[in-house]
């Protein structure tokens, strides 16, 4: 009796080990590292030499039907993680995804999507002020997007205090004095061979009441266009994006807008190369002669908006990389002129990056 019980558990055992390995998830880990040697001019540079590491983990699971789960955990710079996703991807409805620090649902994945054979032109070793819609995607954020139909998307992402916090488990926030919730809509559409890619997308963040240097008649806006094609080994495409920040008081960035259009060609599947252009626009409210305080505000305000100051900053950049397997050698000389957005004295910058970059 007693060895009939054993034998019986032990098969029971057996039994409940093998449905365990059905249902149970998986985990990968890929990592990259990247050392550069970065030439300014008109600047101190000191030592060029950088190098930037990471590490992403994917986890995977699978539910009953089909459906499927994962989360995704970035980390870069050799410090704490720089994004987290958790999705859940469904037969029909879509995939579901909460986000959290740079998740890039919304308009914030659409910064500067253009053609290039490695980096934006913002991003090869030149300090800008540039300022790019980033919607809700620097907040944790929940969002949702539609199955592809005929190669359109449709995406919703929500967070409800817009506020760039990314908070850990039982934890909040502690609310903003400057935003309350946001929205952003992105609608993504192209044919099926990708030869054609437009989207658009808009977002819209509630300001806070309490705020005395904020046009409360309306909200913080943001928006985002672009168009890209695709003709054999040549990419070419264009975007414009703004925000509209609302601000009332005196000689504060009010506008912000950005365009950038690139060209890459595919010399073959291991070198490409490429030329982008950016230009940034930034407008301020009127700057006053004298003292201006809030009271006098009001009265003034119409002489004020009379007209607005604005200010330009346009940068290029030539590109090359080469890939091989996993090893990439890559080359940018950028140039960039007025990156203090001055109204005055325009300084112009100059970079040259070499960089190796390594997959595993």
């Amino acid at each position: 009796m007693n060895k009939f019980k054993k034998i019986g558990l032990s098969a029971l055992c057996g039994s409940l080990a093998s449905v365990s390995a059905v249902n149970a998830g998986s985990i990968e880990v890929t990592g990259s590292a990247l050392v550069t040697y970065t030439t300014l001019s008109g600047q101190v540079t000191g030592n060029p030499i950088g190098m930037a590491t990471g590490l992403t983990f994917t986890g995977n699971g699978e539910l009953d039907g089909g459906q499927t789960f994962s989360v995704t955990i970035a980390e870069g710079q050799q410090a704490a993680y720089s994004s987290a996703n958790i999705t859940l991807n469904t037969n029909s409805t879509g995939t579901f995804k909460l986000s959290s620090a740079e998740g890039g649902a919304g308009i914030g994945g659409y910064d500067d999507n253009m053609p290039r054979a490695w980096e934006e032109v913002w991003d090869t070793g030149i300090a800008t002020n540039a300022n790019f819609q980033k919607g809700v995607a620097s907040t944790t954020n929940l969002s949702w997007k539609s199955p592809k139909f005929a190669g359109t998307s449709f995406q919703i992402a929500y967070t409800p205090e817009n506020d760039g916090s990314s908070n850990v488990k039982k934890a909040t926030s502690g609310g903003s004095d400057a935003f309350g919730s946001g929205w952003d809509i992105v609608l993504d559409t192209g044919t099926a061979d990708g030869a054609i890619n437009m989207f658009v997308g808009g977002s819209r963040t509630e300001l806070a009441k309490v705020q005395t240097d904020r046009d409360l008649s309306g909200d913080h806006e943001e928006a985002v266009v672009g168009l890209q094609f695709k003709f054999g080994p040549v990419a070419l495409g264009g975007q414009v994006s703004a925000a509209r920040l609302r601000t009332r008081a005196l000689n504060t960035a009010e506008y912000y807008g950005n365009s950038s259009w690139g060209i890459a060609f595919n010399v073959n599947d291991d070198l490409s190369i490429s030329y982008s252009e950016a230009r940034h626009l930034m407008t301020k409210t009127h700057k006053s002669t004298g003292a201006l305080n809030s009271s006098a505000l009001g009265n003034k305000l119409g002489n004020l908006n009379e007209y607005t100051p604005k200010s330009w900053m346009r940068g290029d950049s030539v590109q090359v990389a080469y890939t091989i397997g996993g090893i990439g050698l890559k080359y940018a000389r950028t140039s960039y002129d007025n990156t203090a957005f001055s109204f005055d004295k325009k300084i112009e910058r100059d970079s040259q990056i070499v960089a190796i970059s390594l997959a595993f």
